[in-house]
């Protein structure tokens, strides 16, 4: 099998732990690859070595390719991670044997439509927020679903996540736990100015449309804290499921909420 070996960046441990990998790999004949900035094509599995962010990366340089990804947790949280560095080798190994539990998760599709006719898309495995960037001051917007209107918003802005996305920013900013299996996409304001403009969660099949009043300034589209760009006046923004889900390899001796309570911090029970 063809394995692509992502690095977080200038990470010592991480470089030590697929230059190991990497010759692994070799003596068992499969194939090695070192990914750096360029196209990643024909790989039959993905190794990422380094935290959440890093993962998120991977995914979406892999992200209209049916590519299984294996998380290897050098980060703080590592909510995404398959396994620690010391279970990094049998962890690989249960995954190229196929006996490595592979879940499906959603992921977006987010659209952005420019007055002028460009349109740009990009892929998010945890969300698609729209903030007013550095300035301190309110992002009114127009938020429709499936075409009948949500609200017009008068907030910081607004977090569009998946249930994998709903334990990140949307967490942070007040929306609720989505468990994996759950087709479903969280809206979550961010400091609204209408206290009761609450999180709202909506069906995986629905169509989300927002559109930004006149003459907007600073506002910024960002896509899994990865990519981002300015939205300007007469811009749409689309957001939808992607009709390719995210791969992720799994433990299959660690439920979702023992990864809650260990990485969240919650009591025993």
């Amino acid at each position: 099998m063809r394995v692509g070996l992502l690095l977080q960046r200038s990470n010592p441990e991480a470089e030590a732990i697929a230059r190991d990998l990497a010759a692994w790999l070799r003596a068992e004949r499969h194939e090695p690859v070192m990914l750096d900035g360029g196209a990643v094509e024909s790989l039959d599995l993905l190794v990422v070595l380094g935290g959440d962010g890093t993962l998120l990366h991977g995914a979406q340089r892999v992200a209209e390719r049916p590519v299984p990804i294996l998380g290897i947790n050098l980060g703080t949280l590592g909510f995404l991670s398959t396994c620690s560095p010391s279970e990094a080798r049998a962890t690989l190994a249960q995954a190229l044997a196929g006996t490595l539990v592979c879940e499906r998760r959603m992921r977006l599709e987010v659209r952005l439509v420019r007055k002028s006719g460009e349109t740009l898309v990009r892929y998010a495995c945890n969300d698609a927020v729209v903030s007013q960037g550095a300035l301190a001051r309110l992002l009114e917007f127009e938020a429709r679903l499936d075409g009948a209107l949500i609200s017009n918003y008068r907030a910081d802005g607004l977090i569009v996540a998946t249930p994998t996305g709903s334990t990140a920013y949307s967490l942070s900013a007040g929306g609720p736990i989505l468990v994996p299996q759950v087709e479903a996409m969280v809206l979550t304001p961010i400091s609204p100015h209408t206290l009761t403009n609450r999180p709202v969660v909506v069906p995986m099949a629905s169509r989300l449309q927002l559109r930004l009043p006149a003459a907007p300034s600073n506002v910024v589209l960002t896509v899994d804290g990865q990519w981002g760009t300015e939205v300007a006046e007469g811009d749409l923004i689309e957001v939808h499921a992607a009709a390719a889900p995210l791969q992720l390899y799994r433990p299959a001796d660690k439920p979702y909420f023992d990864v809650l309570r260990e990485k969240l911090g919650w009591g025993g029970g």
